[in-house]
């Protein structure tokens, strides 16, 4: 990155100022900004259909329309619940990388910034699934257990390069369904919100991974993007539970085998990676072993 601080000012700091001035231009208030009153449209689609794991299969062409919105929906909410999930990670990780360290600072004022935001999306993102009439979506209990060591345990580019991994791939999947009129319009004004302030996270991610990776070895960015993988791994797996087609109405055999040879979905996976993985590349956290879980996850 081009560097324009002023003369004694890191990047790093010049860019968590710059977040924190635009935090301060563009957030927005979940609770006035999306429409809770009106009553859910089942005329609209909870989520861009092609986005869907089953779009493209012999079950989707089977599905009435009335099926697919709902489904659609259910998958939608899933999503939201997964990012909750993993928000409640972030939020840990983030404070406990903050900890006693100098408030003046401004990364750790857009530390704090962060973590404000990500409380107001975890909130918003709860009403919607429930006012798409979902149930709690949750992940295994194993990956729950996983996610309660790893928000314990992860430090430094570990921690932020995987939560720019969930970031990354949320933020494609968001970014076409605000703009899809097909979508109930209060899902897109919430993908909306998550896609605009959600950008400056991500830029605090990629700028944190760099700075934790200056002068690092071979040993320690070998670990890190082992670690790094196997957290994209699950937490991608995770997105649509697998009690999404029975709520939705369908037969949940015949829904999770063909969503599991669905090349369709696969291809969506990937392509709304490629930057992600450009970036894990040149940070030197794309190795021969991530690899195999990044492929599993259909991922690239």
């Amino acid at each position: 990155m081009t560097s324009t601080s002023e003369p004694g000012v890191s990047d790093r700091e010049t860019v968590a100022r710059r977040l924190l001035d635009s935090s301060e231009q563009l957030s927005y208030d979940p609770v006035t900004e999306v429409d809770w009153e009106t009553p859910l449209d089942t005329d609209y689609h909870g989520a861009s259909p092609e986005w869907s794991t089953l779009y493209g299969t012999s079950y989707w062409a089977d599905m009435t329309p009335g099926q697919q919105r709902e489904l659609t929906r259910q998958e939608a909410a899933s999503v939201a619940s997964t990012g909750i999930w993993f928000e409640m990670i972030l939020q840990q990780m983030v404070l406990r990388d903050f900890y006693a360290k100098d408030p003046t600072d401004p990364a750790f004022q857009w530390a704090l910034t962060e973590i404000a935001d990500e409380c107001r999306h975890s909130i918003m993102f709860a009403r919607g699934a429930a006012k798409l009439r979902a149930p709690a979506y949750r992940p295994r209990r194993f990956v729950v257990e996983l996610g309660r060591v790893f928000k314990a345990t992860a430090t430094g580019e570990a921690a932020y390069a995987a939560i720019l991994v969930a970031e990354e791939v949320l933020d494609v999947m968001q970014r076409d369904w605000m703009r899809d009129e097909r979508v109930v319009p209060f899902v897109r004004t919430i993908n909306n919100i998550h896609v605009v302030e959600e950008s400056r996270h991500m830029k605090f991610a990629r700028e944190e991974t760099r700075e934790r990776l200056r002068g690092a070895g071979w040993l320690r960015r070998q670990i890190n993007a082992f670690v790094v993988a196997v957290a994209s791994y699950f937490i991608v797996t995770s997105m649509v539970n697998a009690k999404v087609y029975e709520n939705a109405g369908l037969d949940g055999k015949r829904a999770r085998r063909e969503a599991a040879a669905n090349e369709h979905h696969k291809s969506m996976l990937r392509s709304s990676c490629s930057g992600l993985m450009e970036f894990l590349h040149s940070a030197g956290l794309l190795t021969k072993p991530s690899l195999w879980f990044y492929k599993r996850a259909n991922l690239i």
